[in-house]
């Protein structure tokens, strides 16, 4: 079977999108009946490395930010695009299944599948900027309708696009993401050297992932976190993991004060090889998301051993399952509660790892890639 995967989202630094797009590529490589070839839009390229930093996005993370990609623009880029795509679509040799691991489709003439991580566009429009809402409101549907098959990341998204779209229950299948297998607890001295580079005590410290963008809820996460006694303030500070995204430059400039107060500590994206240990070096790690699809963060806090906080609503709520605590995430004083039981209830502790550990081992990249491949050959028979 020939797949063409499609690569754009598979780049540095890694979304959530990107890791689940890149991971499985690498597990659909090992299958001895597909070839996989990545397509990038300007042709089939070589699989894309995104723990390296290229030298190109630095201008491009520049650009961004100094040119907002606004709705015409994001319209136009996507028509130049799909235009550029076809024409390399029409050069290719022999039959493709087409497989766009993020959301939409370009316009590929044979079957193709696409893989749909969530519906927040719809749910919360008030947590994304009006010109992707607008391009996926347009987009979107279209895509839907000339999938031949449609993949998701948890039951929860399969469930709404069966319930909220319409869209027959036979064409739609959960892969769940995996975890990396560098996601595994680690001990104080195993962890000391990656810790001390950020100014951190092993387990004195409250993880939070996640872009700053207002869909992942840090507003009042951090107004949570500033009802806990002072000295579970002083004594467990919070790491935020993650880029700058789009907020107020109010929130920006708490972010700013809390640095400065030394409660708050926030490297950014910080390199792939530190990521694991951050994580098995926390305390807790606090997923306050309005809304996931899946909710990677929280795999990869249970895979490390580390109790997790998450919201009762969405899919972390599946695949936290009863390993942690679920909270009302838009109830600060809920969470607060939370917060505070995590950092000081022991017994707790040690059994939301326990289970933790054994939640997490039921999902791997190997698994997705099992669920993926199944579906490319049952479309494949069908057209081919």
């Amino acid at each position: 079977m020939e797949i063409l995967f499609g690569a754009h989202c598979i780049r540095y630094p890694m979304s959530g999108i990107g890791r689940y797009a890149y991971r499985l590529g690498l597990e659909l490589e090992k299958h001895s009946d597909l070839k996989l070839s990545y397509f990038s839009g300007t042709g089939i390229i070589e699989r894309p490395d995104p723990l390296r930093e290229p030298v190109a996005s630095v201008s491009r993370n520049t650009l961004k930010r100094f040119i907002p990609f606004k709705y015409h623009v994001r319209r136009l880029y996507h028509r130049w695009k799909d235009l550029r795509a076809q024409a390399e679509f029409a050069r290719l040799q022999g039959e493709y299944l087409f497989h766009e691991p993020n959301y939409i489709l370009e316009s590929y003439q044979g079957p193709s599948i696409i893989t749909v991580h969530d519906l927040s566009h719809i749910h919360y429009p008030e947590c994304h900027p009006e010109d992707r809402i607008r391009f996926f409101n347009e987009h979107l549907p279209k895509s839907i309708e000339r999938a031949c098959h449609i993949l998701t990341v948890s039951d929860f998204v399969r469930e709404e696009l069966i319930g909220l779209l319409g869209i027959a229950a036979d064409k739609v299948t959960t892969t769940h993401n995996g975890v990396d297998e560098s996601y595994h607890p680690r001990d104080e001295s195993q962890s000391r050297e990656v810790l001390a580079r950020y100014g951190l005590t092993y387990q004195r410290y409250l993880l939070v992932v996640g872009t700053v963008e207002p869909r992942k809820n840090l507003r009042r996460l951090i107004n949570a976190y500033l009802m806990l006694p002072k000295a579970l303030q002083q004594a467990y500070p919070l790491l935020l993991v993650g880029g700058r995204g789009w907020e107020s430059p109010e929130f920006y400039a708490q972010l700013d004060r809390l640095q400065a107060a030394g409660s708050l500590i926030w490297p950014g994206y910080v390199p792939e090889a530190d990521l694991p240990v951050l994580y098995a070096g926390a305390k807790a790690l606090a997923f306050p998301s309005i809304y996931e699809g899946f909710g990677l963060p929280v795999l990869e806090a249970m895979a490390s051993g580390v109790p997790v906080l998450a919201a009762q609503r969405s899919a972390p709520a599946e695949i936290l399952g009863d390993a942690g605590m679920l909270v009302d995430t838009l109830d600060e004083q809920a969470m607060a509660d939370g917060l505070q039981r995590m950092l000081e209830d022991e017994q707790w502790v040690l059994q939301a790892r326990a289970s933790g550990l054994l939640r997490a081992r039921q999902f791997s990249w190997q698994a997705c890639a099992e669920v993926t491949a199944g579906v490319y050959r049952r479309q494949w028979q069908r057209f081919f």
